[in-house]
């Protein structure tokens, strides 16, 4: 193998990383921050503050991969709508860098990653593990029959919290339940700011977000949803005599 010949291939392997690290975002780590979050919130409730490290090992882990895989099916899903998009053109899928085939098996490989983490746990969280799967696949096929598709993506985001609950108790409490549907709340508002940007083309596409479905009231919306999500868990944490560093 001659010198000029392995930079070239360095170049070329250097580039697949790259591709298949932007196809899954860990480029942008701040979705795994946004799911992440509401799934140890559930853990250090569950456990008043002093969750088992194991659980939270796992919970961190499968968090990073099932965001990972999310992401691959999404580009797979969206890949004939991505590339009229101004924000989604420059994604691997589009460009050619990752085909549709790659995609989907770097998304069932990470997904596989994550269920077996989740075998470390108990019956009832394996079980709840299919119902996030389903969910997650549900979801990018939403936006072209649903006016609100955030508010299924609330359901994906929001799916650690019972799933944590259950890996603690072996069940999930009712106030588990509030905690979930408050998440959903904050998912809504914070991916309707994020669909404001890409308004115009979904319309063009004849997608549905809930940016469009809100219209002129967008503002005002994702405001109510965040207040709703506020005054829940400040509710939520007064009931549950959770203290002072909950408010923190």
């Amino acid at each position: 193998m001659s010198g000029a010949t392995q930079p070239a291939e360095t170049r070329g392997w250097l580039a697949r990383i790259d591709a298949y690290e932007r196809l899954v975002r860990l480029d942008k780590p701040i979705g795994i921050l946004l799911l992440l979050w509401p799934t140890l919130t559930a853990l250090w409730i569950a456990r008043w503050g002093v969750p088992p490290w194991s659980l939270v090992l796992i919970f961190t882990l499968g968090t990073i991969l099932m965001r990972s895989s999310g992401c691959a099916f999404n580009d797979w899903a969206d890949r004939k709508f991505d590339a009229h998009v101004a924000r989604t053109a420059n994604r691997p899928l589009p460009r050619g860098e990752v085909t549709p085939a790659e995609a989907l098996v770097v998304a069932a490989g990470l997904a596989l990653a994550a269920f077996g983490l989740v075998l470390a746990t108990n019956t009832t969280t394996i079980a709840f593990s299919f119902a996030a799967v389903a969910i997650s696949v549900a979801y990018p096929f939403c936006k072209r029959f649903l006016a609100l598709p955030q508010a299924f993506l609330g359901l994906a985001f929001s799916f650690g919290i019972p799933m944590a609950f259950a890996a603690v108790y072996g069940a999930v409490p009712a106030y588990a339940w509030y905690l979930f549907a408050c998440n959903i709340f904050w998912v809504v508002a914070y991916d309707t700011e994020y669909a404001m940007v890409d308004r115009d083309d979904d319309r063009r596409l004849g997608l549905k977000t809930s940016a469009i479905t809100f219209g002129r009231f967008d503002v005002a919306a994702v405001a109510t949803c965040y207040a709703i999500y506020l005054t829940g868990m400040a509710y939520l944490g007064n009931v549950r005599g959770l203290g002072l560093w909950y408010y923190a």
